[in-house]
């Protein structure tokens, strides 16, 4: 009897897509609202640094974009990408800063249209691999974009002296908007696993929850230190992703389908890295992630240090933070959110209890195979895919390597 492949890219999933494409577009314009604000105020500087932030960021993204397309050209599927493709736009559509958009279309084409005609197992699984791709490249704007965005307007209301409940409250919400934008690629991954260990919105939510209590810490205590020392974030910065960088090329990593390219993801997850945990490798994730947060503590409470030293030294101008409650507070705030990362990995990650898994199992191998289609593949191999699972596994030809070590990294 036929069955279909259970790859979970659910009717909340699609809901998730079209309001990350409004969020999308409404970051764009408080972006521009936010550079023009600098203009008005004469902060020429501060405008500066926002474009050069805007500009860096959208830039890595297309570059990604385009490389990813260029090494999967002839597997397009969508309608919108294969008219790109015809008319020879994909490429000017990245130079534009549009390749972004034209993923969003793709997905939401094809989304589209597997719920509202119910289309088979094989077009979800399109579904799959091209909302994979488009989480990752979210992911690599929220540290290449907006946590550096809100280190640089939290350090500028701290010069100011213009902390105050609604200004706490909207950098709460900047916070949160970065942990969910590593909670909703995370759950994006768990397309590849079984029905039973579909993520729950309890699941999502502790998920969210340590991620937003790690986050908080790091990016005030850089923008405490930036507030006092501006010149030397940038030191602190360079020095710092550099070495993180050299560890991220100490694992080995095989993301990119060329060799030429890895550097480049190797320096994204640098950047990454700088902010948050994100795992890039299988094998004892448990030391790596002890090793990571020990070294990200240490430098924390010595960017803090270097605060309390300048609130020292120029006693008086800082009456509205306390060192001796502020420090403590942030700190707390990172010890809560290991532990809550525990509780997550104990009870709500698709291991739990059981025994770990360096690489796919069969069952997860032939999902993401068809979650990746090879499009030398017939219509009719589609079909009986599943057939293979109760046969030896044989290696996959033309999946995408990057969602083969994403998947296997997500298993351990």
């Amino acid at each position: 009897m036929e069955e279909s492949f259970p790859f979970h890219y659910t009717l909340l999933e699609y809901l998730f897509t079209l309001v990350g494409l409004l969020l999308f577009l409404l970051d764009i314009a408080l972006d521009i609202w936010t550079v023009v604000s600098f203009y008005q105020d004469g902060a020429y500087v501060y405008m500066a640094v926002m474009i050069f932030l805007l500009l860096g960021s959208s830039v890595l993204l297309q570059v990604f974009s385009w490389i990813w397309y260029s090494d999967s050209l002839e597997k397009i599927e969508t309608k919108v990408e294969t008219f790109a493709k015809r008319h020879l736009l994909i490429k000017p559509f990245h130079f534009l800063q549009l390749g972004v958009y034209l993923r969003y279309a793709g997905v939401i084409e094809i989304s589209t249209t597997h719920f509202l005609r119910h289309t088979n197992s094989f077009t979800e699984g399109v579904a799959v691999y091209l909302n994979h791709d488009l989480q990752m490249l979210r992911l690599f704007e929220t540290f290449s974009e907006s946590a550096p965005q809100l280190t640089l307007m939290m350090s500028i209301i701290l010069q100011r002296g213009e902390l105050e409940l609604t200004t706490g409250l909207k950098i709460l919400t900047s916070a949160a908007a970065i942990a969910s934008s590593v909670a909703m690629y995370h759950r994006c991954m768990r397309a590849f696993l079984p029905e039973k260990h579909k993520m729950s919105l309890i699941s999502t939510g502790v998920y969210f929850l340590w991620n937003l209590l790690v986050i908080i810490p790091r990016v005030t205590a850089l923008a405490l230190f930036c507030s006092v020392l501006p010149c030397y974030i940038i030191t602190h910065f360079l020095s710092l992703w550099m070495l993180l960088v050299l560890v991220a090329w100490s694992q080995k990593t095989d993301y990119m389908e060329h060799r030429g390219w890895e550097w480049l993801y190797r320096a994204a997850v640098g950047l990454i890295w700088y902010f948050c945990w994100f795992n890039i490798s299988t094998g004892n994730i448990k030391s790596k992630t002890i090793l990571y947060y020990s070294f990200m503590a240490l430098d924390t409470v010595m960017l803090l240090g270097f605060w309390c030293w300048k609130v020292f030294e120029y006693a008086g101008c800082w009456s509205s933070l306390n060192p001796y409650k502020v420090i403590p507070t942030l700190l707390g705030l990172y010890v809560i959110g290991i532990l809550v990362k525990t509780i997550y990995y104990r009870w709500f990650h698709p291991n739990g209890d059981r025994e770990k898994i360096t690489e796919p199992t069969e069952e997860g191998q032939l999902r993401l195979a068809a979650a990746c289609y090879d499009m030398e593949i017939d219509l009719k191999q589609r079909a009986s895919l599943h057939a293979a699972a109760a046969a030896p596994a044989q290696p996959f030809t033309g999946v995408p390597n990057r969602h083969r070590k994403m998947a296997a990294n997500f298993y351990s």
